[in-house]
């Protein structure tokens, strides 16, 4: 291993363990002392962050072998880097956030009167516009409930007009079959009719060879 990348990661894990420290020390204080504090950790991050720059570009320029080693070591202090930023930011909120707390409440009460006023009036007009509202929840149930009944009436008319339709198409049927039987029935009389011609033809035609018989026997006599 390069002996410049151990002197590097040397002096990060003891900036590390350091600022762990302060850290720790930070999250129990308050007021300006915290703030100090927590100033002297962003500068020692800033110093890591610089050291591990460092690191990775000496890492980079050794053999593959060594180098996928270093790296993955880089890895590591990035992420333990990282959680510590995390921590320090979350120190730093928990201070602001008692700050804004504590000049809230002076502010809160310092304004104690015109806030309750404010309130009141804001606590009116909620009244005021609860009411309207439910004066437009009962109007429009009563719409509801009209429309509701005028669906039911048009679905009453749908289906005696179903009913209707129904019937009609019963009718139609029942006419339909009498038409074929009548249609049936004139066929069977078309039929009789045109045999009936043809007997009669045949008897006048017989009656007419029997005459023209008799009279040509009479006549050669």
């Amino acid at each position: 291993m390069s002996e410049t990348f151990e002197g590097y990661e040397r002096k990060y894990c003891e900036l590390s363990a350091s600022l762990s420290k302060k850290c720790t020390s930070a999250s129990l204080l308050d007021g300006e002392q915290k703030k100090q504090k927590i100033s002297e950790v962003k500068a020692g991050i800033d110093e890591a962050e610089s050291l591990i720059r460092k690191m990775d570009n000496e890492a980079r320029s050794l053999p593959p072998n060594v180098k996928a080693v270093l790296l993955a070591k880089l890895r590591e202090y990035k992420s333990d880097l990282n959680n510590l930023k995390s921590e320090v930011k979350r120190i730093a909120s928990t201070n602001l956030n008692q700050a804004a707390r504590d000049e809230l409440l002076e502010s809160g009460m310092a304004d104690a009167a015109a806030v309750s006023a404010d309130q009141r009036g804001r606590l009116l007009m909620s009244t005021e516009r609860l009411n309207k509202s439910s004066d437009r929840v009962r109007d429009s149930r009563r719409t509801m409930l009209e429309t509701e009944e005028l669906g039911v009436s048009l679905l009453q008319d749908l289906h005696q007009q179903r009913q209707s339709l129904l019937h009609a198409h019963g009718t139609l049927h029942g006419v339909d079959d009498n038409i074929g039987k009548s249609k049936k029935i004139m066929t069977n009389i078309s039929r009789r009719m045109g045999r009936n011609k043809w007997i009669i033809g045949s008897i006048v035609a017989v009656l007419i060879v029997a005459i023209v018989l008799i009279l040509y026997f009479k006549l050669k006599k």
